[in-house]
């Protein structure tokens, strides 16, 4: 049951205290896209986002968008936020997770992702035993294929609480 808890939980991106990871020995931060930097409905970065990942290359991070979309989806977050991106994950498959750390030199100690799904997100970072972070989606609404996984994903939340490893609202790092 370890591979669906996240080391860390926060209410969102902006919540997480990312000194605290540097601090930690993290130097590589993967961003979902779709209801983790954005609601799935926005086409462009906020001022926030950007507000946000400047900061996170001014500490020293290297910050990557990890996201089962394709190209075009993130293009214009590349480019707004000039930050790189990794299309087409297909998380949780470790494939492009293994490929992120041969590729800028990391070892799994050094990234971290942050994402909003226990299924895709949490257990793809879990597999390949780098730092996994979960926050809460920012909107409500989901595409049909997520929203499946969060029927699964609340039954298995209920499965944590009695086994007393994880529960949503109870916030940690």
């Amino acid at each position: 049951m370890e591979k669906y808890v996240p080391d860390i939980y926060k209410k969102s991106i902006y919540t997480i205290n990312y000194e605290k990871l540097k601090a930690r020995g993290i130097k590589c931060l993967l961003f979902d896209l779709d209801n983790t930097l954005v609601p799935y409905t926005d086409k462009v970065p906020s001022k926030k986002n950007k507000e946000l990942f400047k900061k996170l290359k001014e500490l020293g991070f290297k910050v990557i968008i990890f996201s089962n979309s394709g190209k075009k989806r993130l293009t214009p977050f590349k480019e707004g936020l000039d930050v790189d991106c990794c299309f087409r994950c297909f998380k949780p498959s470790p494939k492009k997770f293994n490929y992120v750390l041969e590729h800028y030199k990391f070892n799994e100690s050094q990234v971290a992702i942050i994402g909003d799904q226990i299924l895709t997100d949490i257990i793809g970072g879990n597999n390949v035993g780098i730092t996994t972070i979960l926050i809460n989606p920012i909107s409500k609404k989901d595409l049909i294929f997520t929203k499946f996984n969060r029927y699964r994903e609340n039954k298995l939340i209920k499965k944590l609480s009695k086994l007393d490893l994880f529960y949503k609202g109870r916030y940690y790092d």
